[in-house]
């Protein structure tokens, strides 16, 4: 089971990053650490997503990952575009 308990982080940050985080927190109306605790885990989201696509970007070459990449659009169906898809 997953430890659910509360820890406390303190941290020290620029005033003008603070004084952001002030603001952005009191626009959609929530705590600074509420808003704090999205941040963290929004950004630690991307930056182990980025980790994982990096590995196995590293595993494959730039042949084997095209070859895939149309194998995969040769399957979406051919349509015609609409009118307002179009380049103009």
């Amino acid at each position: 089971m997953e430890n659910k308990k509360k820890n406390t982080l303190t941290i020290r940050v620029p005033e003008d990053l603070k004084s952001r985080i002030e603001k952005y927190s009191a626009m959609q109306g929530v705590s600074i650490n509420q808003f704090a605790l999205y941040a963290f885990t929004k950004e630690l989201g991307e930056l182990e997503t980025n980790r994982y696509f990096a590995r196995i970007l590293r595993e494959r070459n730039k042949q084997e990952i095209l070859a895939g990449f149309d194998a995969i659009m040769e399957k979406i169906p051919k349509k015609e575009v609409p009118d307002w898809d179009k380049k103009r």
